[in-house]
């Protein structure tokens, strides 16, 4: 079955229906990058106090606990889920679209090594293991990447003409 460039053959119906899903899966995926940076985990030190706790800091204005046991493995479950099946669809999209065979590839595989890095480098660091606040961090601008550039990519395949 020859996939690549299938997309450019869809009705435009269904161009519109698939264009309409990438734009709400965006918000979805910007929406919790809004929270991840209200949280201040948008950088090493407040990746490390999101999930450490800052009690034992001087002049905090908004205490932060150590996350317990419980609670870190919901985070991880509900987040490694969830955001598995955002990128399996956008991969499942990004297959048949016309993009290069080798660029498809990393869109569609790299983002679940990003996962395991983020979320297991999260646990790593609850841990103790403080240096993987930089895994978690790096990890995790390469997943947002590689939505954007994902997601960028398969509207503009869908305003490509079927060319066949």
């Amino acid at each position: 079955m020859q996939i690549h460039g299938l997309i450019h053959t869809f009705p435009k119906y269904v161009k519109q229906f698939v264009a309409a899903f990438v734009i709400v899966l965006s918000i979805g995926y910007f929406t919790g990058l809004q929270f991840v940076r209200q949280t201040d985990s948008d950088h090493p030190a407040g990746i490390e106090e999101n999930y450490l706790g800052n009690e034992e800091q001087e002049d905090v204005s908004v205490f932060k606990f150590k996350k317990g046991e419980r609670e870190m493995l919901v985070i991880l479950h509900t987040h490694v889920l969830s955001i598995s099946f955002i990128f399996f669809l956008l991969g499942g999209l990004i297959a048949i679209t016309s993009l290069p065979a080798r660029l498809k590839a990393f869109l569609m595989i790299e983002p679940f090594i990003s996962i395991v890095l983020t979320f297991g480098g999260i646990y790593l660091m609850w841990t103790g293991i403080l240096w993987m606040k930089w895994v978690v961090m790096i990890s995790g601008i390469l997943m947002t990447l590689v939505f954007v550039f994902g997601a960028a990519a398969v509207l503009w395949q869908l305003g490509k003409p079927d060319n066949n």
